[in-house]
């Protein structure tokens, strides 16, 4: 098993579509496309576009690394889907890994990742020797439930006092990287992570749905 393995990673899970590929330890090609709809289609050929940008095939690849989420309900099914199915295909691990652990990843602890849920609510992890669980709450609530820097889309400094990061790493190089490192552990399917149920119900047009 390598010890420093080629991972492609990727993520739908806001309106965008984006995906890095990490070889000895090195992100050696990535792209981000800002799209509010379409990454069902976009995302396959993305993923090639980034093989062939750095002169690699599917069967170079040692894991794939997806975003499971919170995010968009749709969005993270296009990606796990495809997660599980290129996996199959290429008989390789698909390896999830939450938009909180990618924001934290290369982060001083403790840290809070708080992430817009929208309504006027947040999803927020917060990160010491080990995570917390993540929780749902009102922004207001942000400054009695926080005691760390955040990092994150709704970090709030004027709301909490706190300090408030930058991400070390664009998305899907963290997805990458935290994925590395879990890479020759047991892990369960990527499967969505979903912190407050859907909007709305699924439409037929929709991804199959995500088995367990």
């Amino acid at each position: 098993m390598p010890s420093d393995p080629c991972i492609l990673a990727f993520d739908t899970t806001a309106a965008h579509c984006a995906a890095a590929l990490l070889s000895d330890g090195q992100i050696v090609a990535q792209k981000h496309e800002d799209m509010a709809r379409g990454q069902a289609e976009r995302l396959i050929p993305l993923l090639e576009d980034i093989l062939a940008t750095a002169g690699k095939d599917w069967r170079d690849l040692n894991a794939l690394a997806v975003g499971v989420g919170p995010g968009n309900f749709t969005g993270i099914r296009i990606s796990v889907s495809a997660a599980r199915g290129l996996a199959l295909g290429l008989g390789i691990p698909a390896i999830g890994v939450s938009i909180f652990e990618a924001r934290a990843e290369g982060l001083p602890r403790p840290l809070c990742v708080v992430e817009d849920a929208r309504r006027g609510e947040v999803y927020m992890q917060r990160f010491s020797n080990e995570a917390e669980d993540p929780v749902l709450m009102d922004h207001a609530e942000l400054a009695s439930k926080v005691d760390a820097a955040l990092v994150g889309s709704a970090a709030d400094g004027a709301v909490t006092g706190l300090p408030v990061l930058e991400a070390h790493y664009s998305l899907s190089e963290a997805i990458a990287r935290v994925a590395a490192r879990k890479f020759g552990t047991p892990q369960p399917r990527p499967a969505p992570l979903y912190i407050r149920a859907a909007d709305a119900a699924p439409g037929a047009d929709l991804p199959p749905k995500v088995l367990p």
